[in-house]
């Protein structure tokens, strides 16, 4: 079983263009997501992916690993699959993760958390979740809330504040949000493109939610609260490099060339 990671990145946000080469800390997004996901020492392949030629520019002065896949594309996960199609003699049980490009904070025992259920449960698709403890975070509609069942088994996103009474209770149910790392099967990342966009697709803006009326299911991969926070504005870009001067990771890639 190969392990192949992908980190997408496109320079046409709607609310942050050009966000994968704006500096933090001096560095640009994109190059702090791909430092951070190599220091994950079980890649048999890693690639920055993306549609954009600047990007590709960039990555080839750095040497970082890069191809260059279709501007049709409307998620990460399409570019995902373009992409793991070009890996030489991928085979179907193969296990291929998204690493979204707009998460320099992501740390790199993530990507082993969201493997491991599909090595050592045989599911067929994980998403990590990470703990929700600010309720202006459970509010925020940028931010896709997962509710799960005991066995964490994904059974809706949303961008509204679900469980619906959570910060007003005493429950012990546990909420998440979906982080920018989730993994699949080869071939469950292949019937996932080709099928069609649904209505709770649409209507959540998450893609997590196609899977919901597929043939497999998606599992949540549980992480414990931690600061770490994706860029989705540049105000973001502020908050991020507050908590990244302190952080052990960054030190130990910042003064690489």
């Amino acid at each position: 079983m190969k392990i192949i990671g992908v980190i997408t990145a496109r320079m046409g946000s709607s609310r942050f263009p050009g966000k994968p080469l704006y500096p933090i800390l001096g560095i640009p997004m994109v190059e702090h997501v791909y430092k951070r996901a190599k220091m994950y020492n079980k890649w048999d392949h890693l690639v920055i992916s993306t549609c954009d030629q600047e990007i590709v520019n960039f990555c080839n002065s750095k040497n970082f690993p890069v191809m260059k896949t279709s501007h049709l594309h409307k998620r990460a996960l399409d570019r995902t699959a373009e992409t793991a199609t070009l890996i030489p003699e991928i085979k179907n049980d193969d296990v291929v993760l998204c690493v979204q490009g707009d998460e320099p904070m992501m740390h790199p025992e993530m990507i082993d958390t969201t493997i491991q259920p599909i090595i050592s449960n045989h599911v067929d698709a994980t998403v990590l979740g990470m703990e929700i403890i600010d309720e202006n975070v459970w509010k925020n509609e940028d931010i896709v809330k997962i509710i799960h069942n005991e066995n964490y088994k994904v059974l809706y996103t949303s961008r509204s504040p679900i469980p619906n009474s959570f910060f007003k209770s005493n429950y012990n149910t546990k909420i998440r949000r979906i982080y920018g790392i989730l993994a699949f099967k080869y071939k469950a990342l292949i019937e996932f493109v080709n099928f069609h966009e649904t209505f709770l697709e649409q209507v959540e803006s998450c893609d997590s939610n196609r899977i919901l009326d597929m043939s497999f299911d998606q599992y949540v991969a549980p992480i414990k609260y931690f600061d770490s926070f994706s860029v989705d504005s540049p105000e973001d870009i502020i908050k991020v490099e507050e908590y990244l001067i302190n952080d052990p990771i960054y030190f130990k890639y910042k003064n690489e060339k």
